[in-house]
């Protein structure tokens, strides 16, 4: 299915009765109330998902922030949320995806590969004069059969072997990959030798992705477009939008789950700053 679903077309389904399960994964970093953005307003028909505990599992150090959830765990999320085999799943936020491409990757990973991201999420939803309605929307329990190990991913030890990893894109905002400003990790700087790629700018001004062909002229200006790509962020959430951005620009990434947030916090790893 492909990455990016646009707003006629969910309403389309919506309006035609097709089986689509919406999930809103509002969560930035600074805002813990998500839930509360949720509950005053949402797309109609669409169920909350936590990202601090459906997610991610428990971090630390050493662990990063945000680890991968457990596979069964996962799974029994997904049945809360009201997901069967051979459903449709849209997801969406309000920062152009930033958050929900984590849920998109969590299930690609999963095995469940019908599951776009709703391009331009709330806000496009919003721009269109479509309604929205509060309080909680709950489905009756799903039986979906989820998988793990679908997509790629990449470990400290496999990153420190340099045949493992052609280009290694850190999607964080430039200040951060630069090492001038950390607002939470416990170090400063990048991987040494990742490119610095933020995320954000895959997006428009309107929050919707940049067409294909711009997202690959951006991809081969790092050098993403050849060889073995990996990605990763603070704390591996944002890097998969960037491995979404990566995917409408036809390229293939890993994703380093841990991310800055492990890095930072394991003994003996190298800290480069500086462009």
């Amino acid at each position: 299915m492909k990455t990016l679903m646009d707003v006629q077309e969910l309403q389309d389904r919506m309006t035609s009765g097709a089986q689509t399960i919406l999930l809103d994964v509002r969560w930035s970093l600074g805002d813990p109330y998500g839930h509360e953005h949720y509950r005053a307003a949402h797309i109609p028909g669409a169920v909350y998902v936590d990202m601090e505990t459906q997610l991610c599992a428990t971090g630390g150090p050493g662990l990063g922030r945000h680890p991968l959830p457990d596979p069964d765990a996962l799974q029994e999320a997904a049945r809360q949320w009201g997901l069967n085999d051979g459903d449709t799943v849209v997801a969406y936020d309000d920062s152009g995806n930033l958050a929900a491409a984590r849920l998109w990757w969590l299930l690609r990973n999963a095995g469940f590969a019908s599951v776009s991201l709703l391009d331009g999420g709330l806000t496009a939803w919003r721009a269109a004069g479509l309604p929205v309605e509060g309080g909680e929307e709950r489905h009756c329990v799903g039986n979906v059969h989820l998988a793990s190990g679908q997509m790629p991913v990449i470990s400290i030890p496999e990153l420190l072997e340099c045949s493992t990893v052609d280009v290694l894109l850190d999607a964080r905002a430039g200040e951060r990959f630069r090492g001038e400003q950390e607002p939470i990790d416990p170090k400063a700087g990048h991987i040494p030798g990742a490119v610095s790629a933020p995320t954000a700018e895959n997006l428009r001004e309107d929050r919707r992705f940049r067409p294909a062909a711009e997202l690959r002229r951006r991809f081969s200006e790092v050098g993403a477009d050849r060889g073995r790509v990996a990605v990763y962020c603070g704390s591996g959430i944002t890097a998969a939008h960037e491995i979404a951005a990566l995917d409408i620009a036809g390229i293939d990434a890993s994703l380093f789950p841990g991310s800055w947030s492990q890095w930072s916090t394991t003994d003996g790893l190298p800290v480069a700053t500086g462009a």
